[in-house]
Parts: C-alpha cells; structure tokens; sequence
C-alpha cells in the first residue's frame, strides 16, 4: 500500500481520539500520520524488513495504549498513536502485494518479514500493490474522518496527501514500468 494510505490510516485512528479530547488532536494526529508512515521509511534499506515490525509494534501498543489513557498527556497519546498506526501499518502490508517495481508481476511470497519467527508472511493481494485503483480509493475512504475531524493545517496536509495519492495512483504502472526496463 501507498504511504500516503497508512497516513490516512493513522489519521482516521487519530480522529477517534479527537472527537473525544480535541485538546489532544494534534498531537494525536502527528502520532498517528507519523507511525502510518514510520515502517516505509525502510524503502532505502530492506524494504518490509529493516522497520517493519508485525509482532514488536503491536506488542509496543498494547503497552502505550494504557499508559495514555492513564497517564494522559499529548507525548503519551502521540506515542500510543505512533505504534498503533506502525502496528496498522504493518499488519494492512501482509494483505498487500510484494514490495518491488512492479509488484503486479508477483516475483517472490514476500510480504513483512516476521523477525521472531526469521521468516517472511506471503501477500494476500487484496490490495494488488501500491498505487493500485483499490490502494487509492481505501486511502480515501480513511481521510475521510481526518478531513471531516481536524481543522487546518491537519485537513490540509490530509488533502495534499489525497492530491498526492491520486496522482501515484494515475501513473504508478507507467513508472514501475519504465524503471524496471532501464
């Protein structure tokens, strides 16, 4: 899936917090856009492997989670946001395709690598790969509750990321296909 579709994710989550504390949204949003997004930042590494943690950021918010609702302040909340969208994150990328240039053309059964268990979790292909119609119109239907919930700059940065979405989704197979030939 898109990194821009795991922000949404997060953000949708966020919203739910801020509909109960708004005097928490932002940091909730922040937490939540940034976990969605932390485990893609491994795309230069071993992509799904090097931050893509399906047992250790579950594991992680299972933890926050309490210690927020204890212990409520904006670090905390942000923090249980953080690993709850990593852990969203990571769990959505099994029902996803492979992570490759052009991950139509299904090349290994290599989804999320599982670090306990030293082996990888093979794709479901719900959504086929990133950037697919599906992969889009799922990373909408998650901004919705950020852009009805939040005001600016969150609604905004939720739009760009609708905007950006949309234009990786047009041209996504034109690209994997140009970068694979040469």
């Amino acid at each position: 899936m898109m990194a821009t579709t795991h922000g949404f994710v997060g953000l949708a989550v966020a919203a739910a917090v801020a509909t109960v504390s708004p005097e928490l949204a932002v940091p909730a949003a922040i937490g939540g856009i940034a976990g969605g997004i932390a485990p893609d930042l491994d795309v230069l590494a071993a992509h799904r492997k090097t931050l893509h943690f399906p047992v250790y950021y579950p594991l992680a918010a299972l933890l926050a989670l309490p210690v927020a609702v204890t212990l409520t302040s904006p670090i905390t909340v942000a923090v249980a946001m953080f690993f709850t969208a990593a852990a969203l994150h990571v769990l959505a990328d099994v029902i996803g395709g492979i992570p490759a240039l052009r991950p139509w053309a299904v090349t290994n059964e290599r989804a999320v690598y599982v670090h306990p268990l030293d082996r990888w979790v093979a794709p479901r292909m719900v959504i086929r790969y990133d950037g697919a119609p599906e992969d889009f119109f799922l990373g909408a239907a998650f901004a919705v509750p950020g852009v009805a919930v939040f005001s600016w700059p969150i609604r905004g940065i939720a739009l760009v990321g609708l905007l950006v979405s949309l234009i990786y989704a047009a041209f996504r197979k034109p690209i994997g296909r140009r970068l694979a030939a040469g």
